[in-house]
């Protein structure tokens, strides 16, 4: 694919049906300059087209052979009830229009129509779908913000990263993201999306290692109403609210070995089948996946599949934890500082000298997400201008986390920050009696990667004595 194709514009799709091929022809000359139009003689060719093909808008004839357009429209409103249907009609009553407006028809078109009227038609309706596309996306975006931040940095290890990201955009290459959790590989992935040739299109996450394995297949590729019991009605799946844009696979290396085959047959051959259904769906997505897993460990340890890692692992892009970019500390503090105040309403400017020295030698295990839960706990608790040390949670670490790094100078970096990780882990869990929950959110990790270091580490709570 070259860079002209890349960059070239989704066109949205019309689908006419009619048995006058006469009629069918004349729509496909209408329309054919603006959109993609595909065209069949009956309902049931129809159905089939909206099964397996990603439509924007149906034009619909109220008369058909075999089943007539108001059974279709019903039917093709069953699958998706967000498509909208305009229906073509030589004589507008109005006992039909209530029935069709009823099952949920946009609008009618009424024989013999004018050329600008059906142009000005479809442009209002695609508006429409476009708008409440927007619209959700937003919603979606506003209430993801909430958990993520900006790319803030200055750092060589930052402006080297960049520039790869810069290059990374500007091609639709699988790209593969590797970091320690709290990173911010998401982040990572939205920026790569923001400045490619997809930034107009949908960027939809999900991570395998959040949803329920007996869910997984639905929620990746969809399923359709009936497949199984409490599936009322049609659903896309993350791989169909994609479509056109970016799907971003976090903590990739969590997923269950049967997933990863029908996933590899999907990044393969570019299209996938929904759960209960029987007809193929074209795919053009994007997929960034990412992970917290060394995944050549686990393609060794025949955990993850060799042809899945190399599907994955075209573009690699490494995201640096925060100990390795600590010129970054006071940039992101201050950051998280302006909007903690403004969400608090809290005159909170900036941080005391002590406070950032702090900060600035504490080796941030959990990395950004963990940075960015402690300034806003400061910020919550702050009655001043400054956050002083003495409102830091890290404070009480410090100090025996120093202690016991110098008490391992025997032992090599990483068996010595391995050692320090426990230290703070062990300290975060008996603050909170063992609520593996709250204290992975304390130390900004996933609650799966806390269970898997207190199992390597063979932490378990302490019975009291009787």
């Amino acid at each position: 694919m070259d860079a002209a194709d890349t960059a070239r514009p989704i066109r949205p799709t019309i689908l006419v049906v009619d048995d006058d091929h006469g009629l069918r022809e004349s729509f496909r000359l209408i329309l054919e300059d603006e959109f993609e139009v595909l065209d069949v003689p009956d309902g049931q060719q129809a159905l089939d087209i909206v099964r397996s093909c990603q439509v924007d808008l149906v034009l619909l004839d109220i008369r058909l052979p075999g089943m007539d357009g108001l059974e279709v429209l019903e039917r093709i409103k069953g699958m998706d009830e967000q498509l909208d249907v305009i229906l073509i009609t030589a004589v507008k009553t109005v006992r039909t229009a209530v029935s069709a407006m009823k099952l949920g028809a946009l609008d009618y078109l009424t024989k013999p129509f004018d050329e600008d009227e059906v142009l000005a038609l479809i442009r209002r309706a695609l508006e429409k779908r476009a708008l409440e596309r927007e619209v959700a996306f937003l919603r979606s975006e506003l209430a993801r913000r909430e958990d993520t931040y900006e790319m803030v940095g200055q750092s060589p290890e930052m402006r080297k990263l960049d520039a790869l990201v810069g290059q990374v955009a500007r091609t639709t290459a699988t790209v593969l993201i590797t970091g320690e959790s709290g990173t911010g590989k998401e982040l990572l992935a939205r920026a790569i999306h923001r400045q490619g040739p997809r930034r107009e299109r949908p960027f939809v996450a999900v991570n395998p290692a959040a949803i329920a394995d007996t869910l997984m297949e639905s929620e990746l590729f969809g399923h359709e109403r009936g497949a199984f019991t409490g599936a009322y009605q049609r659903k896309l799946g993350r791989f169909g609210l994609a479509q056109g844009g970016t799907l971003f696979l976090d903590e990739i290396g969590s997923l269950k070995p049967e997933m990863q085959a029908k996933l590899l047959r999907v990044l393969q051959e570019r299209e996938m089948e929904r759960v209960g259904g029987t007809h193929t769906v074209k795919l053009d997505v994007r997929i960034i996946a990412a992970t917290n897993a060394d995944l050549r460990q686990a393609v060794a340890a025949q955990t993850f599949r060799e042809d899945l890692f190399y599907r994955l692992n075209v573009v690699r892009v490494s995201m640096p934890p925060l100990r390795a970019r600590r010129d970054d500390i006071g940039l992101l503090a201050d950051h998280f500082i302006r909007r903690y105040r403004q969400q608090f309403g809290k005159p909170v400017s900036g941080l005391a000298p002590e406070a950032l020295a702090a900060l600035s030698d504490y080796s941030w295990p959990g990395n950004v997400r963990e940075l960015q839960n402690v300034i806003e706990g400061c910020v919550a608790l702050a009655d001043g201008p400054l956050i002083r040390l003495s409102l830091l949670a890290l404070e009480f670490m410090i100090p025996d986390a120093r202690a016991s790094a110098n008490a391992a100078g025997a032992l090599d970096l990483e068996e010595a920050h391995d050692h320090f990780e426990q230290q703070i882990v062990c300290r975060v869990l008996d603050r909170v009696d063992w609520n593996q929950s709250e204290a992975a959110r304390l130390l900004g990790m996933h609650r799966n990667t806390l269970k898997v270091k207190m199992a390597r580490w063979g932490l378990k709570r302490s019975e009291p004595d009787r």
